[in-house]
């Protein structure tokens, strides 16, 4: 509680006592008093200050913690960055062996020296693009897949394309795909089980070799590793001929993949007595043996 100022007494000059009288107090505008007048006016009651102060608070966590995750992201970015960078040009990584596989008619020892210009390049740095381009000189190959074997081996896995009949040429017999690719060669015949087409290289560019070229492909390894020979007098009569003197007339190349079925149930099925030396599968529905 205050203390108010005690009033002063009132003393009358005629010799009699005084009555005292009102004190006026001057009024006080309290919009225009400061609290520095407030402070030093006795006859304003004193201000209580304990909500007055301003108390200055600390950061939101919440701000901080996004500091710190940013720096912190900063930071394993340029770990990670450096770390790449090491890899790509690490020695530790340099090509040193390469292993090939899935090839036959390559041998591994032409792949790998067609591969040497690779070596002592990083692993990282080293992409299917560059091993198919190196490659692309084997007609044989059709597709290559690579694979890093850290810290410096190569695996390559070669598909090639696969040979259905042979071509005889200047004593040689070419093996060639049913796009007429010429994949190998080979001098001795009976080293390869494939038919035998006519006419040499020549045969080819003609449209009765890509009859007989598709129907060769639509079969079974199986039945294509008996065959002997194939022929065509045109594009609907293709022949083919079993290593045991059978023969099989297939017509146009057209229901390859049911004249193929046909073909192989007929085959596997218990032979007739006397064994049957034709089949016609030229219309597969309704398959002739004789």
């Amino acid at each position: 509680m205050s203390r108010r100022k005690p009033t002063p007494p009132v003393v009358s000059t005629s010799g009699s006592p005084a009555k005292p009288g009102p004190v006026r107090v001057p009024r006080v505008n309290s919009s225009k008093v400061s609290l520095l007048d407030t402070a030093d006016d006795p006859w304003l009651p004193a201000e209580d200050d304990s909500h007055g102060s301003v108390v200055e608070f600390p950061k939101p966590r919440k701000s901080r913690r996004r500091l710190y995750l940013i720096l912190g992201l900063i930071t394993l970015v340029l770990l990670i960055g450096g770390l790449l960078a090491y890899l790509i040009f690490s020695p530790a990584l340099a090509l040193r062996s390469v292993e090939v596989t899935g090839n036959s008619l390559v041998t591994s020892e032409e792949a790998t020296e067609a591969l040497e210009p690779l070596l002592g390049i990083p692993l990282p740095q080293i992409s299917d693009e560059q091993v198919a381009e190196l490659m692309d000189g084997f007609a044989p190959i059709e597709s290559v897949t690579v694979a890093a074997v850290p810290p410096s081996g190569l695996a390559v896995n070669i598909r090639e394309r696969v040979p259905v009949a042979i071509l005889q040429s200047s004593g040689q017999f070419l093996l060639i795909d049913e796009d007429g690719r010429q994949l190998a060669s080979v001098t001795d015949r009976d080293a390869v089980q494939l038919p035998l087409i006519d006419g040499g290289t020549d045969a080819v560019n003609s449209e009765v070799f890509s009859s007989i070229a598709a129907v060769l492909a639509a079969l079974p390894e199986s039945i294509l590793n008996q065959l002997n020979h194939a022929s065509a007098d045109s594009v609907d009569s293709v022949e083919l001929s079993l290593a045991n003197d059978q023969t099989i007339f297939w017509g146009s190349a057209e229901q390859n993949e049911a004249k193929a079925l046909v073909l192989e149930a007929l085959l596997e099925a218990p032979p007739a007595d006397p064994p049957a030396k034709v089949f016609d599968v030229s219309t597969p529905s309704r398959p002739v043996t004789r």
